[in-house]
């Protein structure tokens, strides 16, 4: 299938080209653009810079360069990470 924007280089405001479903507790291949959460409920991020960020009772698109998902206190389900 053609591609015209395969030569351009993304910026992290570029549409996604790739992801995996987030397991918790297991490094991703790829630090994150961003994560999806599809089911409401409290996770742990460690950030590319190895901190641990904890979102309460949270659903949706959430924007940040994401290393793992803590398995420990794990509650929201149907998470993708892309990039």
């Amino acid at each position: 299938m053609a591609d015209k924007f395969e030569s351009y280089t993304p910026g992290l405001d570029a549409p996604f080209s790739g992801g995996h479903a987030v397991i918790g507790g297991a490094d991703f291949a790829q630090t994150s653009r961003a994560l999806y959460v599809g089911g409401a409920g409290n996770l742990t991020v460690v950030t590319r810079e190895g901190q641990e960020l904890t979102f309460a009772n949270f659903s949706g698109w959430l924007p940040g360069r994401v290393t793992q998902v803590k398995a420990a206190g794990l509650t929201a389900s149907n998470i993708v990470a892309v990039w």
